[in-house]
């Protein structure tokens, strides 16, 4: 038997937390005292504490780790939430990310009013080009929205390819539609060698040329894009045209490493 004291410290936990757990019956002492009140624990209590105090750090309240503990959850089951936690981690903290570069790029933008790069737009037509598309929904135009949703889909896409044994034939492109309710259609793109109509578990699409074309060269990750679509925007007003849709991303240059992307950016535009 070990004091309240010396369980703690085998447990790695404060005494503090462990009087608490014997409070909400989380975890009984072995054994009290009845004279002096003092708490013993067994070396095998360990084994419930290191479940209550895995499963908490899970992000469960305890009144949660209570009723999985009731169902005497396995270490093969602790692993699989670990592994989901972690995920879902990982997704939170890609997307705070994804808020904290935006926030980055429009303070550029800000820094850099009155400065931005309408030199660099280049008018001209663009050809139509048939690709092998997958496509889903993204809760809005923001970064943070569109990063975690299209990068899944162009592995997916590029998977779906191989297994298929159909040929890239150019750049990835990704284009977006506007949905009534504020999300946004995000279509990831490949040009690929593929015949319409064919039995593919991705869709064959055709999409149109752009007989006017506003384009400009974005250099970094998608994230800090947005001094370059306000360049852009600056400069199909300055010049008299309106846009007609969001705008095309054709991925020139993918490395792992995002700050060394290079993505042309077109918008088809008319005479105002």
């Amino acid at each position: 038997m070990f004091s309240i004291g010396d369980f703690a410290r085998l447990g790695l936990v404060s005494v503090r937390m462990l009087r608490h757990y014997d409070a909400i019956g989380l975890l009984r002492p072995a054994h009290v005292d009845p004279v002096t009140g003092y708490r013993s624990y067994q070396a095998a209590q360990l084994s419930r504490l290191n479940r209550i105090v895995a499963i908490k750090g899970l992000g469960f309240t305890l009144e949660q780790v209570s009723a999985i503990l009731d169902e005497k959850v396995s270490a093969e089951e602790l692993h699989g939430m670990v592994r989901m936690r972690r995920a879902q981690l990982e997704a939170q903290i890609n997307a705070d990310l994804a808020r904290l570069r935006g926030v980055e790029a429009r303070l550029r933008t800000i820094e850099r009013e009155g400065h931005l790069r309408t030199a660099e737009i280049v008018l001209k037509s663009v050809s139509p080009v048939r690709v092998a598309e997958l496509s889903a929904r993204a809760a809005g135009y923001e970064s943070e929205h569109i990063g975690p949703v299209i990068t899944p889909l162009f592995g997916e896409l590029c998977r779906r390819l191989e297994a298929a044994s159909v040929r890239i034939t150019g750049p990835g492109l990704a284009y977006y539609e506007e949905e009534d309710d504020g999300s946004v259609m995000i279509h990831a793109c490949l040009p690929a060698a593929v015949t319409s109509g064919d039995p593919y578990d991705f869709q064959v699409v055709d999409l149109p040329a752009m007989p006017t074309a506003a384009t400009i060269i974005h250099h970094g990750s998608m994230d800090a894009a947005l001094p370059t679509f306000q360049a852009l925007a600056h400069w199909i007003e300055e010049n008299g045209y309106r846009s007609l849709g969001l705008a095309r991303e054709i991925s020139l240059y993918c490395p792992d490493n995002l700050d060394e992307w290079v993505t042309e950016l077109q918008i088809e535009v008319t005479p105002a």
